[in-house]
């Protein structure tokens, strides 16, 4: 119940955020007012430059953030291990995000009187984080965080491969609009030509830099296929390690709840020679293993029911048919 409340809250606080800041839901600040002594009247301007949020936005995040941080008592209370608790990461931005709220809170009355009180309003944007906690309730969040972080070496070399591409073309365009005479030259610099080369290998194509001559229309079409090459090659192993996490998760659902613990997998060791000596072969090893499941499945006492088992048990009355068989064929 507790955590279908705080998702509402996450979601209505995120609602808020965003709906602020369409301008049908501003109001104009008043920013010069004038006194007028001889009609005893008062004159103000509005500056459609500069707005502010509607009053109920106010009211709507002190609800949201009451909620947060009587969760984060609630749940620091509970918590049978509270250095864990501090340090969990999910806990760290809902400390930041709440914390951000009452810091704009104190900061408001100051703010006032600040030209620039737009960059206090940026570092509301911390408050968008508040969406990790949904990792809590959402397996599949889960399972895409668990991906990246195993696939994290193949999009480490994915971002250099990027980044190497990058500044390889962004060169190779930038002399290439240069060879040529072309007076709508678009790459005045390689950092511009970075940016190109950016949105040329990710296959997005913003339009807004072109290259005009042959040359650089040839650069740019192996851009584009170098890209594609690029972003391609990881994709097969981060899509192995998203299946492989998704059909272990179904796996654990299927569990009952005291079985759905993941135990420790140790890599196998080699058995240690009593005085020293080589380590056995992967041959001996094979037949130990296979000596080892012949014992297993063999009965220790083939000569008759072992002590203190009863005459009517299944072994025992086996084994006195058996001799009974003998005797009669004699």
């Amino acid at each position: 119940m507790i955590g279908i409340i705080s998702v509402f809250f996450i979601c209505v606080s995120i609602l808020s955020f965003c709906l602020k800041t369409h301008p049908d839901m501003r109001v104009p600040v008043i920013r010069n007012i004038t006194v007028n002594t001889s009609y005893n009247s008062w004159d103000w301007t509005l500056d459609k430059h500069m707005t502010n949020a509607h009053i109920a936005f106010f009211y709507i995040e002190c609800l949201c953030n009451a909620w947060f941080t009587l969760e984060i008592a609630i749940r620091f209370v509970a918590s049978p291990n509270k250095c864990d608790f501090i340090k969990s990461s999910v806990n760290i931005i809902d400390y930041i995000a709440t914390l951000s709220f009452y810091i704009d809170l104190i900061l408001a009355k100051f703010a006032k009187h600040l030209e620039n009180a737009d960059i206090l309003e940026f570092f509301s944007i911390i408050r968008i984080m508040r969406l990790f906690k949904l990792t809590r309730h959402s397996s599949g969040l889960k399972i895409l965080i668990q991906t990246f972080r195993a696939s994290a070496k193949e999009l480490t070399l994915l971002v250099f491969f990027l980044v190497l591409g990058i500044v390889i073309f962004a060169s190779l365009v930038y002399y290439a609009e240069r060879i040529q005479a072309n007076p709508h030259n678009d790459f005045n610099s390689i950092p511009l030509g970075l940016w190109w080369a950016l949105v040329t290998m990710t296959t997005v194509g913003y339009g807004d830099m072109v290259p005009k001559t042959y040359v650089g229309m040839f650069v740019g079409a192996l851009c584009a296929l170098a890209g594609v090459l690029t972003i391609a090659l990881p994709v097969p192993v981060i899509v192995s390690n998203f299946a492989m996490y998704y059909s272990h998760t179904q796996a654990r659902a299927k569990l009952p709840k005291k079985r759905r613990r993941v135990l420790p997998v140790e890599q196998p060791r080699a058995p240690r020679i009593p005085g020293g000596g080589c380590p056995p072969t992967a041959g001996a090893l094979a037949a130990n293993r296979r000596m080892n499941a012949i014992k297993a499945n063999h009965p220790k006492d083939v000569m008759g029911p072992k002590m203190g088992e009863p005459l009517h048990s299944i072994p025992a009355c086996l084994y006195y048919l058996s001799f009974i068989l003998c005797w009669v064929a004699r």
